[in-house]
């Protein structure tokens, strides 16, 4: 049975994957994925709490672009 604590865990577990997931979009495949953001450092932190939430996607994405570019949407 889940108890209120292992949900608070796993959100734990899941916003910290996130939150490395942002560090890395941001730091390596921004420019990859979106060239128009090359050199604009001020708007990327505000794109943290979205990448945590949605990070499996972001994943995703970053893959499909790195492997296929965009003709595969």
């Amino acid at each position: 049975m889940l108890t209120a604590s292992v949900l608070i865990e796993i959100g734990q577990y899941y916003l910290i994957a996130g939150g490395v997931v942002a560090a890395l979009f941001l730091v390596i495949g921004i420019d990859r994925v979106e060239p128009s953001a090359r050199g604009s450092h001020v708007f990327r932190p505000l794109l943290i709490p979205g990448l945590c939430l949605i990070w499996p996607l972001v994943l995703y994405r970053w893959y499909v672009l790195e492997k296929y570019g965009e003709t595969r949407r």
